[in-house]
């Protein structure tokens, strides 16, 4: 199982991320991220939430990365993912907001 935490340019992300204290925790932003900081399997590059397609470029994502639940701290992310929690669920991914703590 993985989790996946967004907004990873925010020191939020971090915190979030050490209070899961797992091993499998991958950090995701869709702002651009400096290319020493995309190591494989630590930190990836998430579809913009202003893309068309979105919904569907990030449940590609997690299905790749098999992210089982996704911490969302990002306000237009979140919209688009909470309208497609059902798809997500439906796949065993689970929404997680995070938005009230930015």
């Amino acid at each position: 199982m993985s989790i996946l935490i967004t907004s990873a340019n925010s020191a939020q992300a971090y915190r979030l991320k050490k209070e899961l204290s797992t091993a499998n925790v991958i950090l995701g932003d869709y702002n651009e991220l400096p290319a020493f900081m995309l190591e494989p399997g630590k930190m990836i590059v998430l579809p913009n939430p202003e893309s068309t397609s979105y919904t569907h470029e990030m449940l590609a994502c997690c299905l790749d990365n098999a992210i089982e639940i996704v911490y969302v701290l990002d306000k237009k992310e979140a919209k688009f993912l909470l309208e497609a929690d059902r798809l997500f669920s439906e796949y065993g991914i689970d929404i997680q907001l995070k938005i009230n703590e930015i």
